[in-house]
């Protein structure tokens, strides 16, 4: 996790946070992240959560502290929170 320390590349990313285009097949699923406070967190958090299968794009808001995930069919909770935890994040209950 960033912790303002360098080690994430907070410095060197920086993340699109305006809107897509409307998505409208599919589903459209926002989750809380503890701990993503910069782009690079960001970065690492959407990578993986695109690795999901059927995931079709994924949005991070720092500020917010929120991703948001489109994909082909609704996703299990438990698979994102599986992947964000291997970030080494963690969704908010």
């Amino acid at each position: 996790m960033c912790g303002n320390e360098s080690s994430c590349g907070c410095g060197t990313v920086t993340i699109d946070s305006a809107p897509t285009a409307a998505d409208t097949t599919g589903a459209r699923s926002t989750y809380q992240v503890s701990g993503m406070t910069c782009g690079g967190c960001a970065k690492k958090v959407t990578g993986h959560v695109s690795e999901i299968t059927g995931v079709t794009d994924v949005q991070a808001d720092v500020a917010a502290g929120t991703i948001t995930v489109l994909s082909a069919n609704p996703l299990d909770t438990d698979d994102v929170r599986a992947v964000v935890q291997r970030a080494g994040y963690q969704l908010v209950e």
